[in-house]
């Protein structure tokens, strides 16, 4: 016998009879408030659900019995009426008093199951979060003999059932009336219940009122009958701004019927961040499931906000978002490449309104490139990019130049963009999000394209080199001036290069940074760390100091005798192509232009005094 069966023989035995758990109702209504459901607002959910759970289930046997669903708020109590399958006395004491019990489980329903909002059964138990009385009078379709049944509910977690005269509810169907428990009662006022109805069940299949107020507005806006397609983009952006409060750039239908999905994406009129996570209105079955639905779409599709309707994707346990499974991640497939071919659609079709897409959110589009060649190839002639030539797309930068150089870095672009562009080096700036990958990514949508990526070598070696006879009638300058920055860890070289109102170029490359952040550390370690790190010293160039030849300013420095005076103009010209890179100076950097002003002052004010 194995240990599963000798312990159920045990329990057979045992002179202790089992007993079934107890439930505080009072403590499960607040764990549903304040860990399940987000506001007390899914309330009225529950209640649409319910009524329309019941419709559809007594439809599926009456196919043409009536559908309807009315709501009247009554001054701190609420009544809702449906037309719906009904109850008998034995459902109310299986379904309504018995916690998890689901009526979509019931004998003879699971048939239509699918047509169902309600996955869980915890249904009329939300109702507390906002009642501290519910009073159900249900008389059952199915069972047309049987007598209207009453049960009421108190948040104390008592409850009564008793049968009711026929007269008390005449035709099939449940009523529901809520008693407002003390500090709720806004929840059940006429305007907010109206609000709310709307909101939830806008899109319901059914007649659905608050009092004569029509909640549902059917067709959806994404699936009615338009004039034009102009009239369409009308009618949709005034349906994007009532929804979301922003008019859209332009809107993209979503219609993919083997996920069982309709609707619209709008897209945002303001670029946003690839961080921001946007919600979505998700539908299910026309109830509204969650207006934060952030894993529908691709990360890459930042740049859209979607409402739709869906009867394939499921709701978690408290019906507020989506459930992460296969099925969604079709789904989220299928969007991302709706959205595809709508921007293939404006890239073949309708250049000027892509152009002004892409002035807002190429930053998406890029995203969407890089893991997508067939995107970077149909967007090659639309993508900005900048560059030494100006804002230019790829197709058309790599048009111009046989080689494209890039920088990884905004930095390392400021650095060398005066001076290639002054000797017809192309370069583009790979610093800002996505755009180096998608250079380096070139060549695959562009057969025979040359992508280097542009160091320092490359820049000096683009640079003329100076007479040797003059070079060397220098070596006293060159020697001061490199004595004075080699404690900077950067070298100085003699160059002629345009345009002649640069006297300097500060040059360096990654792993010179990367030495310099070394060294710097190393500085400041104890012994043990300063040991570690001086074995990882590498074998990197420096940052190097190229002095502009042809620049009046450093001809008249390099005649200087005074090697004091030498040693503060080159650092003041060190300093100087450093705040023309832009780049983040060191404090060692600041103390050296602090240094090199108050030293030009001090010569300049000796030599006034001589005079």
């Amino acid at each position: 016998m194995d240990s599963q069966t000798s312990q159920s023989s045990q329990a057979s035995q045992s002179p202790h009879p089992p007993h079934t758990f107890q439930v505080d109702l009072r403590g499960l209504v607040d764990l549903l408030s304040h860990h399940l459901y987000s506001s007390p607002r899914v309330y009225l959910r529950e209640l649409l659900q319910n009524a329309v759970d019941a419709v559809t289930a007594r439809r599926a046997e009456q196919p043409d019995a009536p559908a309807l669903v009315r709501l009247h708020p009554d001054g701190g109590g609420l009544r809702v009426e449906d037309s719906g399958i009904g109850l008998t006395e034995a459902d109310v004491h299986d379904l309504l008093a018995t916690i998890g019990r689901s009526s979509k489980r019931a004998e003879g329903l699971e048939e239509v199951r699918s047509g169902f909002l309600g996955q869980f059964g915890i249904g009329l138990l939300a109702c507390f979060l906002v009642a501290e009385r519910i009073r159900v009078v249900s008389r059952s379709a199915r069972t047309p003999g049987a007598p209207p049944v009453e049960w009421t509910a108190c948040d104390d977690g008592s409850y009564t059932v008793r049968t009711l005269p026929d007269s008390a509810r005449p035709e099939p169907g449940t009523t529901v009336h809520l008693t407002a428990r003390p500090g709720a009662a806004e929840w059940l006022a006429p305007e907010r219940v109206l609000s709310l109805a709307r909101d939830f069940g806008s899109l319901l299949p059914y007649d659905v009122r608050v009092g004569e107020e029509p909640v549902t507005a059917l067709p959806a806006p994404w699936d009615r009958p338009y004039p034009s397609p102009a009239g369409r983009r009308v009618a949709l952006a005034r349906h994007c701004h009532e929804l979301f409060g922003f008019t859209p750039l332009d809107s993209i239908g979503l219609d993919v019927p083997l996920a069982g999905i309709r609707g619209v994406a709008y897209v945002l009129p303001a670029a946003v961040s690839p961080a921001r996570r946007a919600g979505h209105r998700v539908h299910l079955k026309g109830m509204l499931l969650t207006e934060r639905a952030e894993q529908l779409l691709p990360d890459w599709a930042f740049f859209v906000r979607c409402v739709l309707d869906t009867d394939s994707l499921r709701p978690t346990a408290s019906r507020e978002s989506l459930y992460e499974d296969e099925t969604l991640a079709a789904v989220r497939e299928a969007l991302g490449e709706r959205i595809r071919s709508w921007l293939t659609g404006l890239a073949a079709g309708d250049p000027e309104r892509l152009t002004a897409f892409l002035a807002v959110h190429h930053l998406g589009v890029k995203s969407l490139a890089r893991h997508d060649r067939g995107m970077l190839r149909t967007m090659l002639p639309w993508l900005p990019f900048e560059t030494t030539d100006g804002q230019l797309s790829l197709e058309e930068f790599a048009q111009r130049h046989p080689v494209v150089h890039f920088t990884r870095t905004v930095e390392e672009y400021r650095q060398v963009a005066p001076i290639a562009s002054a000797q017809g080096i192309g370069v583009v700036n790979g610093g800002y999000t996505y755009d180096g990958d998608l250079v380096e990514a070139l060549p695959s949508v562009r057969p025979g394209t040359v992508v280097a990526e542009l160091d320092a070598d490359t820049v000096t070696a683009h640079l003329d080199a100076v007479d040797p006879a003059e070079e060397l009638a220098l070596s006293g300058f060159l020697a001061a001036a490199r004595a004075k920055l080699d404690p900077l860890g950067c070298d100085v070289a003699l160059r002629a290069f345009h345009p002649l109102s640069v006297p300097a170029l500060h040059l360096d490359d990654r792993a010179a940074r990367h030495e310099q952040a070394r060294a710097a550390a190393e500085e400041q370690s104890d012994d043990l760390w300063a040991g570690i790190l001086g074995a990882l010293r590498g074998s990197a160039p420096r940052a190097r100091l190229v002095l502009n030849h042809l620049n009046p300013l450093v001809r008249r420095i390099s005649s200087l005798r005074d090697p004091e005076l030498i040693g503060t103009a080159t650092e003041s010209l060190y300093g100087q192509a450093l705040l023309m890179a832009q780049r983040p100076l060191r404090p060692a950097d600041s103390a050296l232009l602090n240094r090199a002003f108050i030293g030009l002052l001090e010569w300049a004010t000796h030599g006034e005094g001589d005079r």
